[in-house]
């Protein structure tokens, strides 16, 4: 496969810190792509030759964002909840049974064509690793196949069993986790490479989360936890004991709960998606990285608190209402998704990295945050190089 020298690029991005600074700026830059790897990064006036050229006219380029928290495996609509809490009813998790009934209805076919068309529009903003999670079947069968499917366009699948309790198991909670921590996790675990709980009031507790990261575990599978969403709890805490790689929503925290994160060097994955869709308070994203705590963005994408694919969206709504500079934003929606994936070769360009460019029609990416809204993603130049993708 033939190199190509990416070049004319006003500012890249490579969160490399060879370049300084958190995101490795480097200004009229040039990246070298062998095969479908970084081969070298850095100004355009040093750059070594390759067999092909492609200009970008100046504008700015970046990693690839890194979606580390979505619910893509779904059907049916929830516009009309969403329509009730705009009116001033709380949101409280209920309505994922809307979704696993609707979800438990759809063919294979429905399932992957929804799920092919929310990755289309993920890669058109600059998404270009994508975690997909379970969670909208609840049975032994309707969790394995949607695992499936989801294998087959990602390599970053979770098993989600524990989402909620199903109706009907309504009047044996106990009875669900044993079947989701044997049965379901035996079907599912071949599919996934992650196990999560929803570890919130209404879901799971912290016993029964417990159990089931404990049994994904012992069947293969790293964890990961929705946890203090709703409210304060033991989530947080619970996702720091056992050396999670990351904790999701992390919206109500305690002063304990962001020491437990900075010492555990668990990921905190932030969702402003959620807080704009439910209007909840948002999380203090500024304590937690004063406090070194290592965070991401993700887009929580699903059908009830956050039908959003828009990684700049949660950019430009992380540096607004949460206390992030433009940044730290772009620096969480890139390498801190790569942490929170334990992945090293996305989320940034250094050398090695997996070739998966993102060039804005800006010159810089304080633009992902100055204009909000703006369909700013020129273009996504994927590890595939079968050229631009507009």
């Amino acid at each position: 496969m033939s190199s190509v020298l990416v070049t004319g690029i006003g500012e890249l991005v490579s969160n490399d810190p060879q370049h300084g600074g958190p995101l490795g700026l480097v200004q009229d830059a040039a990246v070298v792509v062998d095969g479908r790897r970084v081969a070298w990064t850095g100004p355009a006036s040093q750059a070594p030759a390759a067999d092909t050229a492609y200009d970008v006219g100046g504008r700015a380029v970046l990693p690839g964002f890194v979606d580390s928290h979505s619910h893509l495996l779904f059907a049916g609509d929830r516009a009309a909840e969403f329509a009730a809490r705009m009116a001033g009813q709380r949101y409280d998790g209920g309505g994922i049974r809307t979704t696993v009934a609707a979800t438990r209805a759809a063919s294979d076919e429905q399932l992957t064509a929804n799920l092919v068309r929310h990755l289309g529009e993920m890669r058109r903003q600059g998404t270009t690793t994508v975690e997909v999670k379970s969670g909208y079947g609840l049975t032994v069968a309707d969790e394995a196949r949607a695992l499936a499917l989801a294998a087959r366009l990602t390599p970053e699948t979770t098993f989600l069993g524990a989402h909620v309790v199903p109706p009907e198991y309504a009047d044996d909670p106990a009875g669900y986790v044993e079947l989701v921590t044997g049965p379901m996790l035996e079907a599912c675990a071949p599919h996934a490479r992650w196990v999560d709980a929803f570890c919130e009031r209404g879901a799971f507790d912290v016993d029964q989360a417990r159990a089931v990261l404990t049994a994904g575990a012992e069947a293969g599978l790293r964890g990961r936890l929705h946890a203090n969403q709703l409210g304060p709890g033991p989530g947080v805490q619970l996702a720091c004991e056992l050396g999670l790689a990351a904790v999701d929503h992390c919206t109500f925290l305690e002063d304990a709960d962001v020491a437990a994160l900075a010492s555990s060097g668990t990921v905190a994955t932030l969702l402003p998606g959620v807080e704009f869709s439910t209007r909840s308070p948002y999380p203090d994203a500024r304590a937690l990285l004063d406090a070194g705590v290592r965070v991401a963005l993700a887009t929580d994408c699903n059908p009830g608190s956050s039908y959003t694919s828009s990684m700049p969206f949660c950019i430009a709504v992380a540096v607004r209402e949460m206390g992030m500079t433009p940044a730290e934003a772009v620096h969480a929606a890139t390498s801190g998704g790569a942490a929170a994936l334990a992945r090293d070769d996305v989320g940034h360009l250094r050398v090695g990295a997996r070739a998966d460019l993102v060039v804005l029609d800006a010159p810089s990416h304080l633009h992902l945050a100055y204009r909000p809204g703006v369909p700013l993603v020129g273009q996504v130049l994927g590890s595939d190089w079968a050229g631009p993708l507009e």
